[in-house]
């Protein structure tokens, strides 16, 4: 697919349109009388790409607020509508792709989605041609978003000047499409089924090298498409990549020296890829519970990443090993590691506590050894990273992700014994499979730990940023986080406040539907929980309902069904 426009020779009555406007897009913007000619008088003599599309009536760029509640209320029946259908109205990108191949839209998804969407889609296919080379400055938005909202929480690849210009002096094209594919995940108006297609049939040439740059763009392409919830091929395509960077050596330190063409910055992105290999496959593995941790037990000599504004500027420090990082506490020289070490530490323990296996007794001190571990990493985090924040205002993505897996990982070591009932969630299985808990009559330590990290998790999306800019696993830990909290509020337990527990669902459903605008395993998540919350608002309420019928009238418990009744208007469940 190409170009949004018609081609050069080409009139936009030639594409079938039943009620086609004779305004372009700029004119339109603009509020300008249109000549209808492609390219208008108006565009050529401004020099801007004349496009038309089907009116809409005032038409300024697809209604962001209006396609995120059409893709929620699409949760209705989430066992027989597409989950990728929920991303379709920013963009209608699946839809597209479903026009492209010539394939019917089913009953199911006909009957919860927008006709409109449908005839915006087929204005979308007819106005392409079918090149993928697509408007330049489409392309350039796409590449800019990938820089801007993806790179910093996936940092491996190379700084963007230094990776623009290595795409003009190497054919790389198949980087550079998947840069656009990743990139366009962003962009409303991107035609991202189109670039999804280019991008795996480049990489996927038998003309393809294999080296480094395949093993970047394979694992571009896994985390993406874990996100898209295309999550059997991002497997697939991590344990490629694994598989590959072990074959070409990047698991020994001199990989980097040998592969960086006398640039300590290519060095450091060699450095990067390997152990992002090692991040993805830890957290994939960790809150999908369906893979194991491949690279857990993997001895390796590759030194660890350094700061992100030492990348950015090619002044790499001394290169410091885990085994530095390991001996710190008694190591006299007071050395600074980088926000990327604590995050390949956190994820380490991760997989100490994967590793575990089934733990019968509560008491087992197996627990209190892998929980030392956990507890020692946030104890000795320095004075520089316990803020999240840095100076200038930004938010340190290396820093949240480390702090969001190390919570994630004390839910996962103390669930199992916190006696917190999990039935009452046993359908939000939107990022892994339902786990029981058996229930107990009594409030332990376990439960404390695993109440505070789902509270931890829940106060990372009051961080001043923008919500899509972290990685999509945290759409995950989210889901997580809300398992408990549901569990929480179905049980009133007297050490948590009501108040306490409903704000900390109205955060986590308000966090997952900001991150359902780019990544549709937010908008599964978000389905999931708003049901358990549903249900459970029903139930309590028809509690509250027949306390009134009795001689004592309850205020606290008046005053919790009007907190209960804003917190379900809040989550649109009213």
């Amino acid at each position: 697919m190409g170009s949004k426009s018609p081609s050069a020779g080409q009139s936009p009555q030639e594409c079938p349109r039943s009620t086609v406007s004779a305004a372009c897009i700029a004119c339109r913007s603009k509020h300008l009388k249109c000549d209808g000619f492609n390219p208008c008088s108006r565009c050529s003599t401004d020099s801007t790409d004349c496009i038309y599309v089907r009116s809409r009536r005032g038409y300024k760029g697809p209604r962001k607020a209006i396609a995120q509640r059409k893709a929620l209320s699409l949760s209705s029946d989430l066992s027989r509508t597409p989950c990728p259908l929920i991303r379709a109205p920013f963009g209608s990108r699946d839809l597209q792709q479903q026009i492209h191949n010539g394939s019917a839209v089913s009953s199911g998804q006909a009957s919860s989605a927008d006709p409109s969407l449908f005839d915006f889609s087929q204005d979308l296919a007819c106005s392409v041609s079918n090149s993928v080379h697509l408007l330049p400055d489409l392309q350039q938005r796409c590449m800019e978003a990938f820089f801007h909202y993806f790179a910093p929480s996936h940092p491996f690849m190379l700084p963007k000047p230094n990776l623009l210009k290595l795409l003009k002096e190497k054919p790389l094209g198949y980087i550079e499409a998947i840069l656009w594919y990743v990139g366009s995940l962003y962009i409303p108006e991107a035609p991202t089924a189109s670039f999804e297609r280019e991008a795996e049939r480049l990489v996927n040439l038998p003309t393809c090298p294999r080296d480094g740059f395949k093993v970047q763009a394979m694992l571009l392409l896994a985390i993406a498409f874990d996100g898209y919830l295309y999550r059997d091929k991002a497997l697939q395509l991590l344990i490629e990549a694994q598989d590959l960077a072990f074959d070409l050596g990047m698991d020994k330190r001199e990989f980097a020296s040998m592969h960086g063409e006398g640039c300590v910055i290519m060095e450091e992105s060699w450095r990067r890829t390997w152990w992002e290999l090692y991040a993805i496959d830890g957290m994939i593995a960790g809150v999908h519970q369906k893979s194991i941790f491949r690279f857990y037990n993997v001895t390796s000599d590759v030194p660890l990443p350094c700061e992100e504004t030492e990348y950015m500027s090619g002044i790499i420090p001394p290169l410091l090993t885990l085994e530095d990082f390991d001996d710190a506490f008694f190591d006299a020289r007071g050395i600074d590691y980088s926000s990327g070490t604590y995050r390949i530490a956190a994820i380490r323990n991760l997989g100490k506590v994967m590793a575990l296996g089934k733990i019968v007794f509560q008491d087992d001190p197996t627990i209190d050894r892998i929980d030392s571990y956990i507890v020692n990493w946030l104890l000795h985090l320095p004075a520089s990273k316990r803020s999240m924040v840095a100076r200038d205002g930004r938010v340190d993505e290396m820093l949240f992700q480390a702090m969001m897996i190390t919570q994630a990982t004390t839910i996962l070591l103390h669930r199992d014994h916190s006696q917190l009932d999990s039935a009452v969630a046993q359908n939000v299985t939107s990022c892994a499979p339902h786990h029981q808990i058996t229930p107990g009559p009594s409030y332990n330590i376990h439960a404390a730990k695993t109440i505070e990290a789902a509270q931890e998790i829940s106060k990372l999306i009051t961080l001043p940023t923008s919500i899509i800019k972290h990685t999509h696993f945290f759409v995950c830990a989210i889901t997580l986080a809300a398992i408990i909290h549901l569990s929480c509020w179905s049980l009133q337990l007297p050490q948590i406040q009501d108040r306490d527990i409903k704000e900390q669902l109205r955060l986590s459903s308000g966090g997952l539907q900001a991150l359902v605008k780019v990544w549709p395993a937010a908008g599964v998540s978000f389905a999931q929980v708003k049901s358990i919350a549903q249900e459970l608002y029903t139930a309590k309420k028809a509690a509250a309902e027949s306390v009134l019928w009795t001689p004592i009238s309850d205020d606290d418990m008046m005053r919790s069904i009007i907190d209960d009744q804003n917190i379900m208007e809040d989550m649109h469940l009213l």
